[in-house]
């Protein structure tokens, strides 16, 4: 990595921690995994700021601080097995390999799971598989999951997802209207199933079965 990278990234770190990320693992992960070799060659230059930055096919990559925040919450273990709804550009999907034991991603759309895929094996990532499919529908070949972390807005909770959480296990979704959410933390208790609203947010929908209907997103 260039030296202009390594200062742009110490910065994005220290802005995180001025954002109240103190969980000292996923600081570290974020400083080992090269963001903007997950972006178009386009918005590379905008890879260490703390926003989004569009992709292509209508996506962005989250808000570094967000991402940062689902995972201090879902408070992950290096033995955990987490389900990605959401792949995007493969950069979270790296943070969460260097955090847990395995991560299961899915990607709507081929374009962008391809590219994350060949990105994260070119990095030599390989405790990741990428699935190319309904991101609602989950992943139930490899479930139970310890936490499953939903990169967008979906009008209420996917029931497959639920059933996929484990004992013991977290999942962070934002839930709401098309142009704002809250996002919500799931569990599986022995008492049954826990949901908290953790705060106000903004991600684009949730397409799938379990989701949004892409007509109904359209402009008229």
């Amino acid at each position: 990595m260039s030296d202009r990278y390594v200062a742009q990234r110490r910065l994005l770190i220290e802005r995180l921690q001025e954002r109240g990320i103190n969980d000292l693992e996923v600081l570290r992960a974020f400083d080992l995994v090269a963001r903007h070799e997950f972006l178009p060659e386009a918005v590379r230059h905008r890879a260490y700021e703390d926003a989004p930055v569009p992709i292509g096919f209508a996506q962005t990559a989250s808000q570094p601080s967000l991402q940062a925040l689902y995972m201090q919450i879902l408070q992950l273990s290096a033995n955990d097995k987490v389900l990605e709804v959401g792949t995007g550009s493969g950069f979270q999907t790296a943070v969460l390999a260097q955090l847990v034991d395995r991560v299961y991603s899915i990607e709507r759309i081929r374009e962008l799971g391809v590219r994350a895929r060949e990105t994260l094996e070119r990095l030599r990532i390989s405790n990741v598989a990428i699935l190319i499919g309904d991101g609602t529908i989950g992943w139930s070949r490899y479930a139970p999951y310890d936490a499953i972390l939903v990169a967008a807005g979906g009008p209420e909770i996917p029931e497959p997802l639920v059933a996929q959480l484990g004992m013991g296990g977290r999942m962070l979704i934002p839930v709401g209207g098309l142009d704002a959410q809250r996002l919500m933390l799931v569990k599986r208790t022995e008492a049954g199933m826990q949901y908290e609203e953790v705060l106000d947010c903004t991600f684009v929908p949730l397409l799938g079965r379990f989701g949004w209907d892409d007509q109904r997103t359209s402009s008229p």
